[in-house]
């Protein structure tokens, strides 16, 4: 036995290693719970008693996967973890929560080129806060060792999710009509998408170091760039709940309009205006820097807009105060017009 577990150490794949980290990131895994969670960490597979869903007339399930791309190069420069799974977790139970659903359990996937147990646990507990921030427990995970095929101190963070809605409370383009309003919801910087654009233009073209300060961002580089991803899901649901909200985008990659018309019904349109909000510092910062053009850096970021909400205009102000209580800044964007072919324009410049 001793054997074996030498030679696998060897190899690269060190066990005790794996075992200090499960033993670190139990505190963090137990506060993301949910009383439909049954057992704890060890178990082949996550349990979650589905009698739950009884309450439900017609219950539909929901899943996401996702990563978070090459943000994970910047928390491995900084040596920072805690913050990148908190960013795993806004990129899949938000794209969840558009259709209505409520995140019910998630799992994670942590490979590593060696299994550094603080390190480990700093990404879980990352994760297993946002789980609690969105409501949702964490049911399981996998740590995976890859000597040879990732550097000792690369990792990469995947996870999925489920979550229920009721079928008549489904959210989607067959309940948008003309004359509703776009409400967007301001994002907390750049989310987990164009790190690849991000990084070219201020790492290795401008040659920037993450600890420079930067006046505009009022912060450093490093601190700016590894801004957790806001979390929705709550507010996002109590919106839903309250009635008027007939879609919600979540403004991943491809930016806002891309992602605004995949709720959008083809016989109808929206018009965005950008003089309702004003571009936040570091995304001027990557256009100015890099000389990237208007439609490249909206085709690529969020630019200040992190969800959308489609929704009748009695509803709006009550929904902008709601999320104000959430502490989500809220605006009226746009509205939704008859034959724009399922296109979203942008139009006006930014405040």
């Amino acid at each position: 036995m001793n054997e074996s577990v030498n030679a696998y150490a060897a190899a690269g794949v060190d066990i005790e290693a794996a075992d200090r980290a499960i033993d670190l990131m139990k505190a963090s895994i137990e506060k993301a719970r949910r009383p439909e969670m049954i057992g704890g960490l060890g178990g082949f597979a996550g349990l979650f008693d589905a009698s739950a869903l009884t309450s439900y007339t017609r219950p539909l399930l929901a899943t996401s996967t996702d990563g978070v791309g090459t943000k994970v190069a910047i928390a491995q420069q900084m040596d920072v973890h805690d913050t990148i799974g908190f960013d795993l977790v806004g990129m899949v139970v938000d794209d969840l929560v558009v259709c209505g659903a409520e995140p019910l359990f998630m799992t994670d996937y942590i490979a590593t080129g060696r299994v550094v147990p603080e390190r480990i646990a700093a990404i879980v507990q990352g994760i297993a806060e946002a789980c609690v921030a969105a409501g949702c427990a964490l049911v399981g995970g996998e740590t995976a060792e890859h000597p040879g095929l990732l550097a000792p101190d690369e990792y990469d963070v995947a996870g999925a999710a489920t979550g229920v809605v009721e079928a008549d409370h489904l959210l989607g383009p067959g309940r948008v009509r003309p004359g509703d309003v776009v409400l967007a919801m301001g994002s907390s910087g750049l989310h987990s998408n164009g790190y690849s654009l991000v990084r070219h233009v201020l790492l290795n073209t401008a040659g920037w170091a993450l600890d420079r300060d930067v006046d505009v961002l009022g912060r450093t580089l490093g601190e700016e760039l590894l801004e957790p991803t806001r979390i929705y899901t709550k507010a996002c649901l109590e919106l839903a709940g309250a009635g008027g909200v007939h879609a919600m985008s979540h403004v991943t990659g491809g930016g806002l309009a891309a992602n605004l018309e995949r709720v959008m019904p083809v016989e109808l349109g929206a018009r965005i205006d950008r003089g309702s909000w004003t571009l936040p510092p570091v995304f001027s910062l990557v256009a100015e820097v890099g000389g990237v053009s208007r439609s490249d850096l909206e085709a690529t970021l969020n630019c200040g807009v992190g969800m959308v909400a489609l929704m009748q205009p009695d509803a709006v102000d009550s929904a902008i105060s709601s999320l104000a209580e959430h502490g989500i800044p809220a605006w009226v964007a746009g509205d939704v017009v008859a034959g724009g072919e399922g296109q979203v324009t942008l139009t006006g410049e930014h405040a």
